[in-house]
């Protein structure tokens, strides 16, 4: 009889299986589903699929170097801890195992203002960790300019705005699974947060997250006067969009379909980052999510531009599978994954990753 891999999983490929087999049903398929037929779930990973890499041979790989800077901190690595909510439901200790990992692996850490551990929590478990903290606006403007200061005493380094849910789209998988969680809301935010009762489940099984319907750009302009802290506009899909962030002070973009969960229909983010990349230039940085699943996937992001990639639902697998040492696991094996792509493609750094590592698209 072998003993139980660290993390509870041997290999990045066996990850998924490994969550799944630790999660209750209606949890997973929560974690799982996408809006609607999910074709812009299942789209993000196409976009990979469609995607080849050049090889490069006898260029010298013995030392590869993964360290990079995202709005000039330093990075072990060009990905980082996307937002994701609920993680308590995947982990008892949540939000504060991801802390943990992240900050051992000198990786950056995004967490939602659904965490089920207070933004205060989750600062004192890596005290010394990189950690950004993700708003959804809230309809009141006094609960989320508390939600921004208590962000900033508690030492998060920037702010990520998502823009992409003025409302939650149709998730069927979702009500068909029935999920439901009791009063009182796993919402570690507390009273900041505007949830109501049952609060992944109501109105039938819709999960309802109150958010600020009549937002315009404006909000990024109040952001600004609220906090000194970095702004970054998540949730943007095209170019026209990533300029107006830029053009109202955000410090950098994240293309984000949600991944999957909201427009079914919107393109994959991959298909998509060229164009916004473009249009931002060199006056804010770019960074990708949706459908991230291995090293090469995060080269390819990188050479169509990203500064770097955002990893998801990887995350609260690794958190299913093995709580902070299934994360632990999951980040040093993506660690290896990049370095191990890197040398085949014959790049030792990450700025030397380029356009030309890319191939012909399989189709």
């Amino acid at each position: 009889m072998t003993d139980e891999p660290p993390g509870g999983f041997l290999t990045l490929g066996d990850l998924e299986a490994a969550g799944a087999a630790k999660s209750a049903r209606d949890v997973w398929e929560f974690v799982q589903g996408g809006a609607g037929a999910e074709t812009t779930l299942r789209g993000n990973r196409d976009a990979f699929y469609r995607q080849t890499l050049r090889p490069r041979v006898l260029t010298g790989v013995d030392r590869i170097d993964l360290r990079t800077t995202i709005l000039g901190t330093p990075v072990a690595a060009p990905f980082f801890v996307a937002p994701t909510a609920y993680q308590g439901l995947l982990c008892a200790d949540g939000e504060l195992a991801t802390a943990r990992a992240a900050g051992a692996a000198g990786l950056l850490a995004v967490y939602s203002t659904l965490s089920t551990r207070s933004l205060e929590e989750v600062a004192a478990a890596a005290p010394d960790g990189l950690r950004w903290f993700q708003l959804y606006l809230q309809p009141e403007a006094g609960v989320a300019r508390r939600l921004v200061e208590r962000a900033e005493r508690a030492g998060y380094r920037a702010l990520v705005l998502t823009v992409d849910m003025p409302l939650l789209a149709n998730r069927d998988r979702q009500l068909r699974s029935g999920l439901a969680v009791d009063t009182p809301a796993p919402i570690g935010n507390g009273a900041d947060v505007h949830s109501p009762p049952r609060a992944l489940t109501a109105d039938g099984g819709r999960f309802l997250l109150r958010v600020d319907t009549a937002a315009t750009w404006e909000v990024v302009d109040r952001l600004r006067e609220w906090t000194r802290l970095p702004i970054v506009v998540k949730g943007v899909l095209t170019g026209e969009d990533a300029r107006r962030a830029v053009d109202h002070g955000a410090s950098a973009v994240i293309v984000s379909n949600h991944g999957g969960r909201q427009l079914d229909g919107a393109p994959a983010t991959l298909d998509v980052l060229p164009e916004v990349v473009e249009a931002v230039g060199r006056d804010a940085e770019v960074y990708l999510d949706g459908g991230v699943r291995r090293g090469s996937d995060v080269l390819m992001a990188l050479a169509l531009g990203a500064r770097a990639v955002g990893i998801g639902r990887p995350v609260l697998w690794a958190l299913a599978a093995g709580g902070e040492a299934g994360v632990a696991r999951l980040l040093s094996l993506l660690e290896v994954d990049v370095a191990t792509v890197m040398a085949l493609t014959g790049r030792t750094t990450v700025p030397a990753i380029d356009r030309a590592l890319l191939g012909a698209p399989r189709w």
